[in-house]
């Protein structure tokens, strides 16, 4: 059988009860300034993700912009080629000579020699 004396005073248990709360209390309190600080740091993670997003947008219409200027003055140098190759061309006394030669070589290799 227990002695009496074995058996934590009235004080003594209240005293444990006290700091088992104390401490439940800070624990509770460290997991809300925990969730609290959780909370603010998605906070900023969505804000820099929005920042993001926005200055890579902004960078992508600069380079559909630029793209669209490049290609625009590309077609226009091609159109200005097109149209300076549909341009009558007067050929020169040596051009006609050239071709008036190569009609006579034509010729004669087509009727082998007998023109």
């Amino acid at each position: 059988m227990r002695d009496k004396s074995d058996r934590p005073t009235d004080d003594a248990v209240e005293a444990s009860i006290a700091r088992v709360l104390v401490a439940e209390a800070a624990a509770l309190d460290t997991v809300a300034r925990a969730r609290d600080e959780a909370a603010a740091i998605a906070e900023r993670a969505r804000e820099e993700a929005r920042r993001i997003e926005l200055r890579t947008e902004r960078r992508l219409r600069a380079v559909r912009a630029a793209f669209a200027a490049s290609v625009a003055a590309q077609v226009a140098s091609l159109e200005a080629q097109t149209a300076a190759m549909d341009a009558a061309h007067e050929l020169t006394t040596e051009e006609i000579a050239d071709v008036e030669r190569a009609v006579r070589a034509t010729a004669s290799a087509l009727t082998g020699g007998r023109s």
